[in-house]
Order: C-alpha cells, then sequence, then structure tokens
C-alpha cells in the first residue's frame, strides 16, 4: 500500500462511508431533504399506510399504531433531526424514529409495497407543485397589474421601436397589454407544467409495482394528485415534470428579463418616459442627484440567475439513464427549487415596480413626434386616398424622410406645400397632412384587431381583466383543495 493511501485512508476511514463521503455527499444531501421533503415525506406515508389498512394488508390496529407514530415523528422539532452517519439518509433516520416509538417490525411494515423509489418522486411531485402554485399566483398579480396599469394609459402615444430603433406610434397601453399577453402564455405554461407534475407514482414500488393487493388510486386520492403515472417504469424512470417545471422557469424568465431591460432603458434620464417610485430606487453613495432603479437591475441579475437554474435542469437530465438515478433526484432538486425561489422574487419585485411606477405622457408624446415615425402612414394615405401604387407611394415617402432629414427637420415642422413640392405626382390636402404628421390621429386609425386603437384597447383590456381573473380563481381553489387535502391528512 502507498504511503498516500495509507494516510488518506488513516483520515477517511476505510469502511462505508467515509468522511469525504459524508462531508460531501451525505451531509449537504441530507440538509436539503430536510429543508425541502420534511412534510411531504410525512403525507406520504399518512396516505400509504391508510391505504394499507384499507386494503387488508395490514390490520386496523397495526395502522393505528403506525399513524400514531408517524404523528409523534412529523411533530418533533426538526432540529432534532441531525445528520448520523449510521443512517444512510433522512428517510431511515425517520423510520428509526419511528420505530422507537412503535417497533422496528412494525415501523417496517409501513414500507409494504413502498419503495424509497416511489416515495421519493411522490415527494418531489408534492413540493414541485405547491412552488408551482405559489408562482402561478404572484404571476397573475403581476399580470393584474399590468392590466390595471393600462387603464391609465389608453390615450397616451410613446415610440414602439424595431431593431431598438423608433419605428411606429403606440401607446403605453398597448405596450403593457403586449407584456401582459406574453406573461400569460407563461402562466399557461406553468399550468400545463403542474398538469404534469401532479401525478401520482405511488404503487410502482422500485420500478415494476408490487405483488401485494394494493389500491395506487386511492394514495392518489389521498395525496391530492389527479391521477396517477400509469406505467410503473414511466413513474420511476421519468424526468419530464423537472423538466416541464424548469423550462416554465425558463421561459418565464427569459420572456420577462427582455421587458425588464427596456423598462431600465425608459426610465434612464436620457429616456425619461418611466418614473421608479421611491420606495424601489436607491441613490448613489456619492452622487446624490441619481436615482438608481435598482429593483431593476436586480430584477434582471436574478431572472438570469433562475434561468441558470431552469438550464441546469435541462443539462443534468439530459443523456442521463432512463430509470431511478440521483441525477433527477438528490442532486438536482435543489436547483429547481432554487430556480423557483429567485423567480418568486423576479415577480413580486416587478409587480411592486410596475404597480406604482408612473408614466411620463408629456415627454412620451414629444417622442412620437420625432425621427419621423408617421411616415408610415403618408404611404398609406398616398395609396389609400390618392390611388398612387403602393410601391411607389413607399418610394415616395422615403424620398420625403430624406428630404426632411437632410434639412435636419422633424415632418411636423414640414408645410404642406413644401412637400407636395418634393411628391408632385399628386396634392395632399392640409389636413390630411396634419394627420399624417400627428402621432395621436396615427394610433386611432390603427383599429384593425389588436391595434393601439383606444376602442380596441380597451377592449382588450376587458377581456386581459376576465382572463386574469380566471386565473385567479382557479389558483386559488387548487390551493384550497391542495390545504385542505393536507388538513385531512394530517387528522388521519
Amino acid at each position: 500500500m502507498s504511503k498516500l493511501k495509507a494516510n488518506f485512508e488513516s483520515e477517511d476511514g476505510i469502511g462505508f462511508p467515509g468522511k469525504t463521503y459524508v462531508d460531501e455527499l451525505l451531509k449537504p444531501v441530507f440538509k436539503d431533504q430536510h429543508e425541502y421533503l420534511f412534510d411531504a415525506m410525512f403525507m406520504v406515508h399518512r396516505a400509504h399506510t391508510t391505504m394499507l389498512k384499507e386494503q387488508k394488508i395490514i390490520t386496523e390496529e397495526e395502522a393505528k399504531e403506525i399513524i400514531h407514530g408517524v404523528k409523534k415523528v412529523s411533530q418533533m422539532n426538526k432540529e432534532e433531526f441531525q445528520y448520523d452517519p449510521v443512517y444512510e439518509d433522512l428517510f431511515f433516520l425517520v423510520e428509526s424514529k419511528i420505530a422507537e416509538l412503535i417497533g422496528p417490525d412494525l415501523a417496517g411494515k409501513m414500507h409494504i409495497a413502498k419503495s424509497r423509489n416511489d416515495m421519493g418522486e411522490a415527494m418531489y411531485r408534492l413540493v414541485i407543485r405547491e412552488h408551482l402554485l405559489e408562482l402561478i399566483a404572484h404571476t397573475q398579480a403581476l399580470g393584474q397589474a399590468l392590466v390595471e396599469q393600462s387603464k391609465h394609459h389608453v390615450d397616451d402615444v410613446m415610440p414602439a421601436h424595431t431593431h431598438t430603433q423608433p419605428a411606429q406610434p403606440t401607446t403605453f397601453a398597448h405596450y403593457l397589454l403586449a407584456i401582459s399577453d406574453n406573461l400569460y402564455r407563461d402562466v399557461q405554461r406553468l399550468q400545463n407544467a403542474y398538469d404534469v407534475v401532479n401525478r401520482s407514482p405511488m404503487g410502482a414500488a422500485a420500478i415494476t409495482t408490487t405483488a401485494f393487493p394494493i389500491n395506487r388510486h386511492r394514495v392518489e386520492e389521498l395525496l391530492g394528485f389527479k391521477g396517477i403515472m400509469e406505467n410503473s417504469y414511466d413513474a420511476i424512470a421519468t424526468g419530464d415534470y423537472l423538466l416541464e417545471s424548469g423550462l416554465s422557469i425558463v421561459s418565464l424568465m427569459t420572456n420577462m428579463g427582455r421587458w425588464i431591460q427596456e423598462f431600465l432603458r425608459m426610465a434612464s434620464r436620457e429616456v425619461g418616459l418611466l418614473k421608479v417610485s421611491d420606495a424601489y430606487v436607491q441613490v448613489s453613495s456619492i452622487m446624490p442627484q441619481k436615482r438608481n432603479p435598482v429593483s431593476l437591475e436586480h430584477s434582471r441579475a436574478l431572472a438570469s440567475s433562475a434561468v441558470g437554474e431552469g438550464l441546469t435542469i435541462v443539462q443534468m437530465i439530459h443523456n442521463t439513464p432512463y430509470g431511478d438515478i440521483v441525477d433527477t433526484e438528490d442532486d438536482l432538486q435543489p436547483h429547481l427549487y432554487e430556480g423557483f425561489g429567485k423567480a418568486l422574487r423576479v415577480v413580486k419585485l416587478m409587480r411592486a415596480v410596475i404597480s406604482t411606477m408612473s408614466f411620463n405622457k408629456d415627454e412620451a408624446r414629444n417622442q412620437a413626434a420625432m425621427n419621423m415615425i408617421t411616415i408610415t402612414e403618408l404611404a398609406d394615405v398616398l395609396a389609400r386616398d390618392y390611388s398612387v401604387p403602393f410601391r411607389k407611394a413607399h418610394g415616395l415617402s422615403s424620398m420625403v424622410a430624406k428630404k426632411a432629414s437632410s434639412l435636419n427637420k422633424e415632418l411636423y415642422e414640414l408645410k404642406v406645400v413644401e412637400v407636395n413640392g418634393w411628391i408632385q405626382t399628386v396634392e395632399i390636402t392640409e389636413e390630411d397632412w396634419k394627420a399624417i404628421v400627428d402621432p395621436q390621429q396615427f394610433v386611432e386609425k390603427r383599429s384593425i384587431h389588436g391595434g393601439p386603437n383606444s376602442e380596441v384597447v380597451k377592449s382588450m383590456i376587458e377581456d386581459r381583466v376576465e382572463k386574469w381573473r380566471t386565473i385567479e380563481e382557479d389558483a386559488k381553489l387548487e390551493m384550497k383543495r391542495i390545504e385542505k387535502i393536507k388538513l385531512d391528512l394530517d387528522k388521519i
């Protein structure tokens, strides 16, 4: 034996578990299980034991004793559950605590037709579904705040951008509703993830079910799942519920990160369209004139970090064997919980910012009249009202824009006589020219379904109010249902 090996083994040990294994794996995993899975574990014990009793696999008296032990241990101070190398993980430690109360033989019966595999998958699903529900509820509140804010800005014109350049006039309400619609689709993705997660794997046991006459649907009912993972191999092997959850976070935070960046631009002194409430800005330590919108900056950073956690889920599942593996369990789960936590912080922060921010409508209108962004309307008027072929109308409009630019003038600074002299093909009336250069009229003419016209936007607002209300009601009902499930299990 080499001296290096001998020295290492003298410190680390030669039997399981070695000190390094304990410090770098078993203790951290125990800590995560202790933090996230403690309550879910006892839910599963109660539900499974109840089913065993009802199926007459154990007696009424045995079930009563087991539930008594489970209840007593679940009520213990969580700090009493500390890592002990005698037990591989929290599950075995809990079993030992129950065994101290009711005896090892009876405690062992609690695990008839149950494996740590299906139990673990069930616990993860119980925990993840609550994270999803919480994020759905708070994202709904953010969507509602966007719609409420939009009600105050139906007539407030502002420049819309494409390729980061001023493009055409729109309204702040139209812009906020666009963000709300994007957010709504992300809530639908979260709801879809919830449906995928909220399925019971219990009864799959290790991977091929059991010869005991269990009732899988009864455990599903007791735990509040909506259906079972029918194929027992799939119940243990799948990672798609983790992918659905992680990718729903990725989508939500990626989409939010884009408009948070836009808000930062709009809140800059140079742009001056948004003012973040004093409650969510910080002053410089040396430059007292500054109002730093750090709430937006932190939200942007947290959103990126949440995306990272979600993508870590993908990377950790990618190319792993299709079976029960720690890649989708002990080491992966904390990343998902961290992702939910960070996403929730972003959603809450942005709801606060949006609910309290102010919009500089005068400056927005000034900007909407600049950079010749109503020039599209000149092409439309020429084609629609003066029978100029559209491609030619577009070319004439481009020529007018170039002429105005060479004179360092905005469209509203040009006289209609001057414009007609450049166009020559037709003569635009004074009234038409005033309408062409007016961003407010530009917006009002865009009355096609989904456009920025005030009446169209008002109709969209009414619709979005109802959509977000439905999301709110559904989330509250499901939260109440889950809470009742937990209370009912506690009474067993």
